[in-house]
């Protein structure tokens, strides 16, 4: 899945940096209808991405099914975590 066409998609625009709070606020909220419907494994978690770098991405214990799903989401979410260190 192609980020700057993901963001694109539900944001309007690959530059998050250049939207106001409420933009990315509407953007989020469509990020998490379509994580919420998704059924493909490899988009769901390209959304559920999306999600944990603005912030807003719920515990990959209650977002995944499956124990690989679940570490792959942990393992992201640290990865993140470390770079904002």
């Amino acid at each position: 899945m192609d980020l700057d066409a993901l963001l694109t998609h539900f944001f309007g625009t690959a530059d998050l940096e250049t939207l106001d709070a409420h933009t990315i606020s509407n953007g989020s909220d469509r990020v998490r209808i379509a994580f919420a419907t998704e059924q493909e494994a490899g988009r769901r978690f390209a959304l559920w991405a999306v999600l944990a770098a603005l912030g807003d991405a719920p515990d990959p214990r209650d977002a995944f099914e499956t124990a690989r799903e679940r570490q792959a989401a942990s393992a992201y979410a640290a990865a993140l975590r470390s770079v904002d260190e």
